[in-house]
């Protein structure tokens, strides 16, 4: 009975301590993970360390881990609101943008304070398309340890300006189902209906709405629509 009552409370805690680790990233603002500094990630693996103990604290309490969960919480939220005010304290903490290469110039110092090798920096260069430094004008090391690359004119790719085009504006279509349901306020948006929608369905050989895994509107009102294909392919073009 005892252990059956350890094992209940490990379970509310554990629930606990996910929900308030929700709540303290929603305060502290969401990132992907190539966009934290080396601060977020320190407090994002302290943070999970102490959930962690907080989960498993069935004699010592949960008090202790859960006050050091919010204040490690608000020290990070009020860090990115003073960061978001002050470009001093932005640099002390977030740290600033090196030039590792320019114009035909590699900075030696820049990677010796980036820890970076030029085996590393030549192959976040390759990752990046550019299997040759000499098509590369400037190479920053961004605060967030990733390398951003501004090609030289001749190698970057031809634009439409370079062509005096000057092409129609595009806007990015409008998911109206996903899971075979319909969402109602895109459709909505779209300027079109449901009775518009199940005729563009028919047209393209689909007999029902549940059965449409995705469908989405483009600028012009062209629907593409992708249905729930139940078969698995019986090859692997990467073999």
């Amino acid at each position: 009975m005892v252990m059956k009552m350890e094992i209940l409370y490990i379970i509310l805690l554990s629930v606990s301590s996910a929900f308030v680790m929700f709540l303290l990233t929603k305060l502290m603002g969401n990132k992907q993970i190539s966009q934290l500094t080396s601060f977020d990630y320190i407090i994002g693996i302290t943070l999970g360390s102490i959930a962690a103990e907080m989960a498993t604290s069935v004699d010592d309490g949960f008090e202790k881990p859960l006050t050091a969960m919010i204040t490690y919480g608000l020290i990070a939220a009020t860090l990115s609101i003073l960061t978001n005010k002050s470009i001093r304290i932005r640099r002390v903490v977030d740290g600033k943008s090196m030039i590792l290469y320019e114009n035909g110039k590699i900075f030696r110092r820049n990677f010796k304070k980036a820890k970076l090798n030029i085996n590393e920096f030549l192959t976040e260069c390759r990752l990046l398309g550019y299997y040759d430094i000499a098509d590369i004008q400037t190479a920053v090391l961004e605060p967030n340890g990733r390398i951003s690359v501004m090609p030289k004119a001749v190698s970057r790719p031809v634009t439409a300006r370079d062509m005096n085009i000057v092409p129609n504006e595009e806007k990015p279509p409008i998911a109206v189902i996903i899971d075979g349901k319909v969402l109602k306020n895109n459709l909505k948006f779209t300027g079109n209906n449901e009775i518009w929608l199940k005729k563009q369905l028919s047209e393209q050989g689909i007999s029902s709405i549940r059965k449409v895994f995705y469908a989405a509107c483009d600028c012009e009102n062209n629907l593409s629509a992708y249905t729930d294909i139940k078969e698995m392919p019986d090859y692997d073009i990467f073999s």
